[in-house]
């Protein structure tokens, strides 16, 4: 059965980031935030090796699976899915800008195509039970913002999608690389609130810049939610604070060593399952920002967690750099 979904703090899907290793990681950290695949296309789904792009721990509850697609029973095939491999959610990518998603006719680019995403929204709900969502930009291009967005989600809502996560910066798809897009176009958080005021019924999560729990405090007096995306990455042990500040639970109380640990006993189980040290550890690296040591501890694992047979002993090695 999905979880019962509260989506006041998510974490966003990060390509090459946001994979199964990294959401335990996470999920050591706060029992309540959503978090979110990186985006999984509809022909690797269909063509391609199921179970490396579905397969997740059980752990990881409540998590959704991002799709990047736009031919609706296709979309409507891989939420059956997700579905069915017990995912809590699934969500559309209308807000990636890379040329590879552009070519393959979804991401940023659909952010012109309302009635064709209205479609798939409509195919998707036809086929599951669990929440189906959008990701999506404000606008794209020369787009006036307000009127596309308005549009979009009006268009949308209309199919039975109830949620929209909105990066609320616009995406240039002529002139800006996905790095830029992510940083350059201004961002626009009044035109999200905005949307929460004109669809008050519509649920509105807010994304784009965030970097601390305070902001995404006051981001919560105007709007239902927050998505953090590489903040979360780089600064992993913002998640220790997220069920006392958002949600209101009990404090933890775990250390970031305390962490580590658990993270530690995880690894060495998927260690043995075959799994490569370097693709669990690099999630690592941000845990310990400030300390002393950290440089050395970052180093060593960088360097040492990719040869052949590296062991938990790497990780090891490296706490013993912190606090010197």
């Amino acid at each position: 059965m999905p979880s019962k979904i509260n989506r006041r703090f998510s974490v966003a899907p990060m390509l090459d980031w946001t994979d199964k290793h990294e959401r335990y990681f996470l999920r050591l950290m706060s029992k309540h935030a959503l978090l979110y695949t990186e985006m999984v296309t509809t022909g690797a789904l269909i063509h391609g090796d199921k179970e490396r792009h579905l397969g997740f721990n059980k752990e990881e509850h409540p998590v959704a699976l991002q799709l990047g697609g736009s031919e609706p029973k296709a979309m409507g095939l891989c939420a059956k899915m997700a579905e069915d491999y017990g995912y809590d959610e699934v969500n559309i990518n209308v807000g990636c800008p890379s040329d590879r998603v552009q070519s393959g006719a979804f991401g940023a680019c659909l952010m012109a195509e309302a009635d064709l995403v209205a479609e798939n929204v409509s195919a998707m709900r036809q086929t599951v039970k669990i929440p189906v969502t959008v990701k999506n930009r404000i606008a794209i291009d020369e787009m006036d913002e307000y009127e596309t967005l308005h549009n979009f989600i009006q268009t949308v809502s209309e199919a039975g999608c109830n949620t929209f996560i909105i990066h609320a910066r616009k995406a240039w798809l002529k002139g800006l690389s996905p790095k830029q897009n992510r940083d350059v176009p201004p961002l626009n958080y009044e035109l999200v609130y905005q949307m929460k005021q004109d669809f008050p019924n519509i649920e509105i999560i807010i994304n784009g810049g965030i970097k601390t729990l305070d902001e995404c405090g006051s981001h919560l007096q105007q709007v239902d939610g927050v998505m953090v995306g590489r903040e979360a990455y780089h600064n992993p042990f913002i998640m220790n604070q997220v069920d006392e500040k958002i949600y209101g639970d009990s404090a933890n109380t775990n250390t970031r060593f305390d962490v580590l640990e658990s993270f530690i006993e995880y690894m060495e189980a998927q260690l043995k399952q075959g799994v490569y040290l370097k693709h669990m550890s690099r999630h690592i690296l941000g845990l310990f920002p400030a300390m002393q040591g950290a440089k050395a501890w970052r180093r060593h694992i960088s360097e040492n967690a990719h040869k052949k047979g590296a062991g938990i002993e790497v990780i090891r090695t490296a706490v013993g750099f912190l606090g010197n």
